[in-house]
């Protein structure tokens, strides 16, 4: 058994003193220091230092590890000039993306305490690493494949992938990722859909990222046209924004990105049990416009925050990510917006994927990112803004239990 005794501790949503927390695997007991000394005499005991915080680990619940070798390769600025780079130098960011690249990857968000991450895997290439890295990890095989001659094809690629997260056992939970609206063919979602469904699998999809994409799904027009023009032969969308967002009915979802959706469609997904993962950094760094996340507030709608990968971003850091959101979003509360932040990096996604994580409670796995502020903070509500501004990295991680 072990104790550890942060100065403030983040409970239920609320920073609370003299909080402390005893855990073996699992969170045993929250107590004050001296009852948990009692109730459990043996245990060893870690101080947290001068203006401490416990936090649950947090989770990033959107990362593509195949593309962290990108630092300068790539076109930043507008959607389409990027998309061009990918492909033009996709093999060989790839190729020169090994294990130890990747490996250093999950280190990095460890550093900002990541104790659990979903990994967006095209390729299957990061699997080995996801297997070794202490962190719990969202194995999410991705489909893509618009093309109704090569579809049947990619969907055999996509399931043997998917079979073989299946096999990996803890720290691994198999998942299902649909690339976009515009890249796989109707019947080949369906299909994985219905897998998803009825295996009970955790469930992602970009969606309506870009302007070129809304332009492409509604009228078949705009940059996205010379582009299928030049690589699949095709001068016709797939499927439509309604058809898409319509295959999911069924199925809780976790949508990326959707910068580019309406109120109005933004409304249908709230009102099917869908949620969104938030990308600022990345959603800038294409020229992609700004998530309305006041708008999800205001439907009620779960979101949480994201890196992306470093395809599209300049760290895995999850405060620097918690800081460019702060930063974007200048409507309402300053407070308000840090706490639901926060959240969207502990409690939401934890709740949207049913993981026994994201929150300091009795039986919940013991995942703890533990950080230091530079003074001692003027109120308790005042602690989630100050963490977001102060903190790069954590002072320790948890995760199941040990300290990694």
């Amino acid at each position: 058994m072990k104790i550890i005794n942060p100065n403030y501790i983040y409970l239920n949503g609320t920073f609370k003193e003299n909080i402390s927390v005893a855990f073996d695997r699992k969170i045993e007991a929250i107590d004050n220091l001296e009852k948990l000394k009692e109730r459990y005499p043996e245990a060893e005991i870690t101080e947290g230092g001068e203006n401490s915080v416990l936090y649950p680990g947090f989770i990033n619940t959107h990362v593509h590890l195949e593309f962290s070798s990108n630092k300068t390769t790539l076109a930043y600025g507008a959607f389409m000039p990027w998309l061009d780079s990918v492909i033009e130098n996709r093999e060989e960011l790839v190729g020169k993306c090994d294990n130890k690249v990747m490996t250093k990857s999950c280190e990095e968000m460890m550093a900002s305490g990541i104790t659990t991450f979903g990994a967006i895997s095209s390729f299957g290439t990061e699997l080995e690493v996801c297997m070794q890295t202490p962190q719990k990890v969202l194995f999410f095989n991705e489909l893509i494949g618009s093309n109704a001659a090569t579809a049947d094809m990619l969907y055999g690629d996509f399931l043997e992938r998917l079979d073989a997260s299946k096999k990996c056992g803890h720290g691994v939970i198999p998942a299902i990722a649909i690339h976009s609206p515009y890249a796989v063919h109707p019947i080949v979602l369906k299909r994985a859909i219905e897998v998803a469904n009825s295996e009970n699998l955790p469930l992602s999809a970009h969606f309506l990222e870009s302007q070129a994409e809304r332009e492409w799904l509604e009228n078949s027009t705009g940059d996205f046209l010379e582009f299928f023009q030049k690589f699949f032969s095709t001068s016709m969308a797939v499927t439509s924004i309604n058809e898409f967002m319509e295959s999911f009915d069924n199925v809780p979802t976790h949508f990326t990105h959707a910068v580019q959706a309406t109120k109005e469609e933004l409304a249908y997904l709230a009102n099917k049990g869908h949620s969104i993962a938030h990308c600022p950094r990345s959603n800038r760094l294409l020229g992609c416009g700004r998530l309305a996340v006041e708008e999800l507030i205001e439907l009620d709608m779960p979101f949480t925050l994201a890196t992306d990968g470093l395809s599209s971003n300049n760290s895995l850091n999850i405060f620097d990510e918690l800081r460019a959101a702060l930063m974007l979003h200048h409507l309402g509360p300053l407070e308000t917006l840090s706490s639901l932040l926060i959240e969207g990096i502990t409690s939401k996604p934890a709740e949207i994927f049913s993981l026994n994580s994201g929150n300091i409670e009795v039986g919940k796995d013991a995942d703890f990112a533990m950080v230091s502020l530079p003074d001692r903070p003027a109120s308790l509500k005042s602690i989630a803004l100050q963490t977001i501004l102060h903190v790069d990295k954590v002072e320790s991680l948890i995760i199941d239990g040990e300290r990694v």
